[in-house]
């Protein structure tokens, strides 16, 4: 029977990295001294020859990691999401997202999850950041589930920079027996189909607007559609939400026309 349980986000980055690990003998994990905040520490207890601690330095890490990938190796380099896009704003863009270099960047406690750390460690203007940066891929996973496949999805035959955001303890109920699933990148997840009102939303936001669908009158006029990926843009599905739609709510719930 299948096991439905839940964890926190960061915990299924960290679990995901192991089986990832197995698979792949080229896979490198760098942390920035928070492997026990990333959830690193999981795939340093099982590879240890293939785990590298950074100290506190986000920006060297960033560049270790693109020297690293420039041997053809594949190297997740994970912090949080206001130190990736705050404090390594121009390794990555200058090291990585320029030279189209293939690194991973696992972004945790993205937005506000951070809570008690405060607004310094707050990941709020990470999308911003990021999003100028050339060749760099930004994904926002809507649960665990979602993160796993996209990280299988980035760890081999994408040889390309991306950027994961994912917040701090949010966690869904998932089945945590489904096997890896290839995603494709920049597409647009239709989660419900409607007649007049389509709700868009990014990350796990989109997990809120789901329930309380459900509980709306009148739900089957509002479709919702999730944005697995912010950077590149489904443009058609764009096109095609836009003119089949009366109104457009996005994940600021302002309306756009």
């Amino acid at each position: 029977m299948s096991e439905v349980k839940k964890i926190a986000t960061r915990a299924s980055y960290g679990s995901a990295l192991i089986e990832l690990g197995k698979k792949h003998e080229d896979l490198i994990v760098l942390d920035a001294d928070l492997a026990a905040a990333t959830q690193t520490g999981m795939f340093k207890k099982e590879f240890p020859e293939r785990h590298i601690d950074c100290g506190i330095a986000e920006c060297n890490m960033m560049g270790i990691a693109a020297g690293i990938a420039s041997t053809g190796k594949v190297p997740f380099a994970s912090t949080f999401a206001m130190f990736a896009a705050g404090r390594a704003y121009e390794q990555v863009r200058n090291s990585i997202g320029y030279p189209h270099l293939n690194v991973k960047i696992g972004a945790t406690h993205a937005g506000i999850s951070v809570g008690e750390d405060g607004a310094t460690h707050h990941g709020v203007f990470d999308i911003a950041y990021l999003n100028c940066i050339p060749n760099l891929i930004i994904a926002a996973p809507k649960d665990e589930i979602e993160l796993r496949n996209i990280m299988f999805t980035a760890s081999k035959g994408l040889n390309h920079p991306i950027a994961i955001r994912y917040p701090r303890g949010r966690g869904e109920n998932v089945n945590w027996e489904q096997p890896f699933e290839k995603m494709e990148i920049g597409k647009i997840k239709e989660l419900q189909k409607g007649s007049k009102v389509a709700i868009l939303s990014t990350g796990t936001i989109g997990n809120n607007v789901t329930k309380a669908l459900k509980d709306v009158e009148n739900s089957k006029l509002y479709s919702h559609y999730h944005f697995p990926f912010i950077k590149p843009l489904d443009i058609d599905t764009v096109k095609y939400i836009i003119n089949s739609h009366e109104q457009i709510i996005d994940r600021k719930s302002t309306r756009l026309n």
